[in-house]
Parts: structure tokens; C-alpha cells; sequence
């Protein structure tokens, strides 16, 4: 085995108070020939990121001693929305579809749309609208994935044909689909907490990586990660997965130009 991974974290104390703030996070798995390009890009969005300037970074390089599983990347499409009160009713409408109940999805917009913000995703009994991790500060968050090298290009030619060839979209897009891999989880929303992104998603296998344009407004910090577990799954064996099994995502299917 020759595979790394290489991810990193920026936050910044707030002032008078023990709590910090995140300003940035990447993480990817690498050849050994390429940790030190990767790090260095991770430290360089880290100090200029739009969130503002950390006061710590932190970059951690592990060598994997297991073959990382292989799994399938989700199709992607893009909605026609053109302001938030339209992004989130498709949102709403969208996982109501997926078996989501009213209570769990209302639950998760006052995830994404609160004042306060956690440091992973939460998780959502998508039945009774439950909480379910065991820390509701740090919530879950997803780690050791990346792309397969075979599908690296024909990603971004993909993405190129749709205009989205950015690290943002190709790191959502990884990590969506880890996420949509596990069948304890039904379904995913998101919306970035950075200021200058306002194209949130929601993702399932039956309706892939769906793209929701203008969640919310241009510099707005709100912003969240919500996933909906099925009711009476192992919530343990899930976070284990999400956190620790490695993945890398591979193209499977053609994917259609819409």
C-alpha cells in the first residue's frame, strides 16, 4: 500500500471566549509521490479562505494500510432555483419524496438556516425526527475519501461540460456519495457555510447529487450538513463508516449531459 491520507482544519479562537470558529477544511487520498503538493494546496486555502484568517492550522498525513473501497459516484444534476425561498421548498419537496417525514426535514432546515453552527453534520431518525449523534457540537464528520486516480480526469471532463470544474463541487461530490454508499442513510442535505458559496444539495441514490442553486444569500455565513438515517439503524457502525473506512470514488456509469 502507497496511499495517504492527507487532510487538513483552520479555525480561529473567538476572542474572550474558549469556543473557535471554522474557517476551512479539505481532506483527500494521495500517493506518497504527491503528499507534499497536497498538503501545501490545503495550507494555501487555509490562509485565504473568505471565512477569514485562522490562528491554527492543522495537517494530518496518514499512511492507509488497507485498500480503500471502491464506490460508486452519484450522478449529478442541477435544479432551477433563483432564491432561497424557492431552493428550500425544493428542498423540502425533494426529501419528502425520499421517505423523509415532514418533522425530520423541518428539523434539518433549523439546522441549516441557525445561528448555530457545528463543526460536523448532523444526524436525523428521518421517521420521528430524532437527533441522533452523540454529540450534538461536534456532530459527524466525514473523513478518508477521495477519488480513484482512473476517474480523475473524467471527472472533471464531466464536470468542465457543466461549468462546476471546482475543488468545491469535487469535494461535495466525494464526499455525497461515501455518505449515499452506506444504506443505513436515506438521504443528505447541505448547505456551505462559506459566504461566498450559496449552492447548497441533497443527495440519495435514487436522486443522485442534485445541485440546489441560491440557498441562501451571498454572504450569508448559515450553513450545515444533515444526514437521515433510517429508522432503527446502528448509528455506531454508520459514524464508524463516515469517519474511518476509507473510499475512493469511481465513475461507473455515463453520466447524461443535462
Amino acid at each position: 500500500m502507497n496511499m495517504w491520507n492527507v487532510r487538513m482544519r483552520a479555525a480561529r479562537k473567538i476572542e474572550n471566549k474558549q469556543a473557535e470558529v471554522h474557517i476551512s477544511g479539505a481532506e483527500t487520498i494521495c500517493e506518497r509521490k504527491d503528499i507534499d503538493r497536497t498538503a501545501s494546496g490545503f495550507i494555501h486555502r487555509a490562509l485565504t479562505h473568505p471565512r477569514g484568517w485562522p490562528d491554527r492550522i492543522i495537517v494530518t498525513i496518514e499512511q492507509l494500510y488497507e485498500p480503500p473501497l471502491l464506490i460508486p459516484m452519484l450522478p449529478v444534476r442541477t435544479a432551477d432555483t433563483s432564491d432561497p425561498e424557492q431552493a428550500l421548498q425544493m428542498v423540502l419537496d425533494t426529501l419528502l419524496r425520499l421517505d423523509v417525514s415532514r418533522k425530520a426535514a423541518v428539523n434539518a432546515m433549523k439546522v441549516l438556516t441557525g445561528k448555530r453552527q457545528m463543526r460536523g453534520a448532523a444526524i436525523i431518525d428521518a421517521s420521528s425526527g430524532k437527533r441522533c449523534e452523540p454529540d450534538s457540537l461536534r456532530g459527524v464528520r466525514v473523513s478518508r475519501l477521495g477519488v480513484d486516480a482512473n476517474a480523475r480526469s473524467s471527472l472533471a471532463r464531466m464536470l468542465s461540460r457543466r461549468g462546476i470544474n471546482t475543488e468545491t463541487v469535487r469535494e461535495a461530490l466525494t464526499l455525497a456519495s461515501k455518505v449515499a454508499a452506506h444504506p443505513s442513510i436515506i438521504a443528505e442535505v447541505c448547505m456551505s457555510d462559506d459566504p461566498d458559496y450559496t449552492t447548497g444539495y441533497v443527495a440519495a441514490p435514487s436522486v443522485g447529487y442534485l445541485r440546489i442553486p441560491n440557498m441562501k444569500l451571498m454572504g450569508s455565513s448559515h450553513g450545515g450538513r444533515v444526514f437521515f438515517l433510517k429508522p432503527g439503524a446502528d448509528v455506531e457502525k454508520m459514524i464508524e463508516y463516515l469517519e474511518r473506512k476509507a473510499v475512493l470514488m469511481e465513475i461507473r456509469n455515463p453520466q447524461p449531459r443535462t
